[in-house]
């Protein structure tokens, strides 16, 4: 049975902010003095690497700037930045930044997260596999992972790592460890389950069940309809029925962007294949963001049993199998079309 599409990852735009600038103008000035600066557009070819530690403050930016040749006046970028909203989005870790910048433009290569080394990315709905592949792509070793992960403490009713790395940007300053660096996606993600109502669970389902939910509402919805695609999953829970969804034979067969599943893919043998097997998989089956996560604690009332993409952006929701079937001719008729050909 065909239910709906994976959508597109997200990135959700939450890097791991911290109120860098305190203090006042008038230290910086008696510290550094001068508020001279370098003109704008008229920077040096050159880059120096900056490094700003996890906790640092406005002042120690602005030293680091000043005797790296980036800024003519420590105190010039602290003025621009105390007065931009944007510098408390100054992420930890090390930046790329030319030579000989005014102050403007010191503060706007700061902030451009292609100028930042070590920056992991994890999307809405990514696998730990991924996320895992992300970390060596920045330096971080397998074997240094694969320990770190083994020493990873699990909270209370929860089973598996799967699941716990919240989706977020990330940077972290160089020599951090990956036991440092896996610690701070998964206090993010315990934060997040705390915060949805996940961790405390229901009295039908354990923390554990819901984050699998919120796993498969992220791959099978788009936002819009997650509390819709939570109350199909429970109703049919509840009703006793296969949930047949294609998300979970994706993350076995570790493919995205699928629309088209095969009967042959519906057979694998597998505790995830949801098509042979009763009830929710034995976990997680990637990594939900936290609108995913309340809608999993939180699903919209509705009787539907049945859920499918007609067109993209047209996902329709019944409890009636005569109308799904209906439904899904006109998938397939669209499907030959070519409707879903730039579908991701």
């Amino acid at each position: 049975m065909k239910f709906a599409k994976a959508p597109p990852l997200r990135v959700t735009a939450a890097l791991m902010f911290i109120a860098l600038f305190t203090g006042g103008v008038r230290e910086i000035r008696n510290s550094y003095g001068g508020v001279a600066d370098f003109p704008c557009a008229s920077s040096s070819n050159q880059e120096v690497s900056i490094a700003v530690e996890e906790g640092a403050t406005g002042s120690d930016i602005a030293q680091s700037l000043l005797k790296n040749g980036v800024v003519k006046s420590s105190a010039a970028f602290f003025n621009v930045a105390v007065s931009d909203e944007r510098s408390k989005r100054i992420a930890p870790g090390s930046h790329r930044v030319q030579l000989g910048l005014c102050s403007k433009d010191a503060l706007n290569q700061l902030l451009d997260p292609k100028r930042i080394t070590g920056l992991i990315n994890i999307f809405e709905g990514e696998w730990n596999s991924e996320v895992i592949s992300a970390m060596q792509g920045v330096g971080f070793s397998k074997n240094d992972i694969a320990q770190a992960i083994d020493q990873v403490k699990l909270p209370m009713g929860i089973a598996s790592l799967e699941g716990l790395l919240f989706p977020a940007q990330y940077s972290f300053a160089k020599n951090t460890s990956a036991q440092s660096a896996i610690n701070s996606m998964v206090e993010r993600g315990i934060l997040e389950i705390t915060k949805s109502g996940i961790a405390a669970g229901s009295e039908k389902y354990s923390s554990q069940k819901l984050l699998t939910i919120a796993s498969i509402v992220q791959a099978e919805a788009d936002l819009k309809d997650f509390s819709k695609v939570s109350r199909v999953i429970r109703n049919r829970l509840e009703k006793g029925m296969q949930l047949q969804m294609d998300s979970t034979v994706h993350y076995v067969k570790k493919v995205r962007g699928k629309i088209f599943l095969s009967t042959a893919s519906t057979l694998l043998k597998s505790d995830y294949n949801t098509y042979r097997r009763y009830g929710l998989p034995p976990g997680p089956i990637g990594n939900p963001g936290a609108a995913a996560m309340k809608a999993a604690v939180n699903p919209q009332a509705g009787d539907w049993l049945y859920f499918i993409t007609v067109a993209p952006g047209d996902t329709r929701f019944t409890s009636s199998n005569d109308q799904f079937n209906l439904w899904k001719a006109e998938y397939k008729k669209n499907l030959r079309a070519g409707a879903f050909r730039s579908t991701k």
